[in-house]
């Protein structure tokens, strides 16, 4: 699908300047940026009455569901959920089931996408105790990288053999992804915690029995195999200030460590779960107040380098069981999710190039994605137009996720999305998504080891 756009009047905000000008959109990709643009006579003309125009949100942590849990959510009602978040690339995790845990489940995975998917789509390669020669044979072009759970979670891709876990920081060709919670530790807090409730564990002991020291502990391992071998290494979903003197302050550019924090983590903390129970059960857990100011100071002087979503839809029956040891954990957030972190800026917590680095700059440089993630000539023309004086009310009839409901439902947030862009093409009007057909497969050109 081919289409010329002229955007006019935008503030760009790129690469950590706000500029006002024109971009002529031509053949999927960004042809001129330049003020008083004119119109060739088969444009579309999009006046942007002087909104924010960002690059697109590219999201580096996605739970689809599919295959095997398309009950919760599969690529196509999540992507656009996502895209009307402004998220225009997205890149997906192997707990899936089948699991992504071999060459031919990868490419299944690429085949769906690129036959249901609105936003532009990449695929985890995910790790398990026994599949590492799958994983030195992997194309580096094939992948973001390679996920390991260091803590138990979803899928039973749970990573514990110590030689397994050395031989992958030592032979990934590509970026490792990991989940860092201590399995050892989490299993003794529950025993701590059924000894003291019984079957009856309520969700306010989350935080505890999730712990920052199962966290911190895990988090160290993965740092320390990173630096012994060498590997490429990005923390994903960080959750406790304790965690942050793991990292470096900074730019990303020359980093071989990065780390990542989620989009609720900087908005609810552990006094929530009384009201949001099962609502706000994720995991690693949603902890103290203190934690999450240690987060957003992380985000601030870039010990953290990219803000994401880890979107996992549940159905609300499923959210609402009163056992808390099989209510599942994850929380639907693509939809939600510009505009939520939006919301830190409003509130003084976070500036706007810090945002917009953390969500479309740093992931692209983390996982090398081509030719996206930055307003710039002959990119790929996927933008996200933003009025940072609109509102966006979230109500479950507006969610679009299969799952049906938002965590942030009842908030009013201080923006809106009023357009996004995929290649090019027009896939949200700040109303209705629109069927666009221009999704492509992310290209990634990792650097060799």
């Amino acid at each position: 699908m081919s289409q010329t756009t002229i955007i006019k009047n935008a503030q760009l905000v790129n690469e950590g300047e706000i500029t006002e000008s024109d971009v002529l959109l031509k053949g999927g990709r960004i042809e001129k940026i330049a003020p008083d643009i004119v119109a060739p006579g088969d444009a579309d003309v999009i006046d942007a009455n002087g909104h924010h125009l960002l690059p697109g949100i590219i999201d580096d942590q996605v739970h689809f569901r599919e295959p095997g849990l398309t009950h919760k959510g599969n690529f196509h009602t999540e992507s656009r959920a996502a895209v009307a978040g402004g998220i225009t690339s997205y890149m997906e995790m192997p707990n899936s089931n089948p699991t992504t845990t071999d060459a031919e489940q990868l490419e299944w995975k690429y085949t769906r996408a690129s036959q249901t998917s609105a936003a532009n789509y990449g695929f985890y390669f995910g790790a398990t105790n026994d599949n590492i020669d799958e994983i030195r044979a992997l194309d580096p072009a094939a992948t973001c990288g390679v996920k390991i759970f260091m803590g138990a979670s979803t899928g039973n891709m749970l990573v514990d053999n110590e030689s397994t876990l050395a031989a992958i920081f030592r032979e990934s060709p590509v970026p490792i992804a990991t989940h860092c919670e201590s399995t050892p530790m989490i299993n003794a807090n529950i025993e701590r915690a059924m000894a003291q409730y019984g079957k009856q564990i309520p969700v306010t002991e989350h935080a505890r029995i999730r712990s920052a020291e199962a966290c911190l502990a895990s988090s160290e391992l993965a740092v320390a195999l990173a630096r012994k071998h060498g590997a490429q290494l990005h923390v994903l979903h960080l959750t406790t200030a304790r965690e942050m003197d793991l990292f470096e302050p900074g730019p990303i550019e020359g980093k071989q460590i990065t780390a990542e924090a989620c989009v609720h983590f900087l908005h609810f903390d552990e006094s929530q779960y009384t009201k949001y129970g099962n609502r706000i059960k994720c995991n690693p857990s949603i902890k103290t107040k203190a934690d999450q100011q240690g987060l957003l100071q992380a985000i601030r002087d870039g010990r953290i380098d990219i803000i994401a979503t880890d979107h996992a839809p549940h159905t609300v029956e499923e959210k609402a069981s009163d056992d808390y040891m099989t209510a599942p954990a994850g929380l639907p957030l693509v939809q939600d999710f510009l505009v939520a972190t939006l919301e830190l800026v409003h509130q003084g917590k976070l500036d706007l190039h810090t945002v917009v680095r953390g969500m479309t700059h740093n992931p692209a440089r983390r996982f090398s994605v081509v030719e996206r993630g930055f307003i710039r000539e002959g990119y790929h023309a996927d933008l996200v137009l933003v009025n940072m004086e609109g509102t966006t009310e979230v109500t479950a009839d507006k969610v679009l996720s299969r799952c049906g409901w938002s965590p942030f439902e009842g908030r009013r947030f201080n923006s809106r999305v009023e357009a996004v862009w995929v290649n090019g093409v027009l896939a949200f009007d700040g109303e209705q998504l629109i069927e666009h057909g221009a999704a492509e497969r992310l290209q990634f050109n990792h650097r060799p080891r």
